[in-house]
């Protein structure tokens, strides 16, 4: 439920476990914005640049590493990668934006959700181990060489923005304020 302040302005009144100033709601929101932009980035643009013998580069993203997993048939490992780096990031940014926005009846389901996000979120970091074992799995012999793209800090980004969202606003609930 939202009661009107000022003009423009919204107090979030019935939030999961208190209220959350109009201030520090539209702050989160834009920050959770601001990880959703750089999700995007992260999965569409190049992570990484690989170059053998000096001669053959090659430059992969999540999403096109995702898509050449499939067309190989290697389908566990794209149920991993797809499960980790595409889908439990932008579940969470939705999570994040639905307790945001929430409204009167969804409070306890949306609380239980944050929970689980802040207290099993730290145990789902295999995005970034995914991205870690990839730059490992490359690096194997002396003539190749790898590069970190934009891609990858854009995603990285995108993911420690996530986390301080989520410790943010479970703080702001559980103190029930600003």
């Amino acid at each position: 439920m939202t009661v009107g302040t000022r003009a423009g302005a919204s107090r979030v009144a019935d939030s999961p476990a208190g209220p959350i100033g109009p201030r520090s709601a539209r702050r989160l929101r834009l920050l959770v914005f601001a990880a959703l932009a750089l999700l995007l980035t992260g999965l569409f643009t190049p992570v990484l640049s690989l170059e053998k013998f000096f001669v053959l580069s090659n430059t992969v993203s999540i999403a096109g590493g995702a898509a050449q997993l499939v067309a190989e048939g290697k389908w566990f490992l794209f149920l991993v990668v797809f499960l980790f780096s595409i889908l439990l990031p932008a579940l969470k940014l939705f999570i994040l934006m639905a307790l945001l926005y929430e409204r009167r009846g969804q409070a306890g389901r949306l609380r239980r959700y944050l929970r689980w996000m802040h207290h099993y979120g730290r145990w789902a970091m295999l995005d970034v181990f995914v991205i870690a074992l990839l730059v490992v799995s490359v690096k194997l012999g002396a003539a190749m060489r790898v590069d970190l793209e934009p891609g990858f800090y854009a995603f990285s980004l995108a993911i420690l923005l996530t986390m301080g969202v989520t410790a943010r606003l479970t703080a702001l609930l559980e103190s029930g304020g600003e």
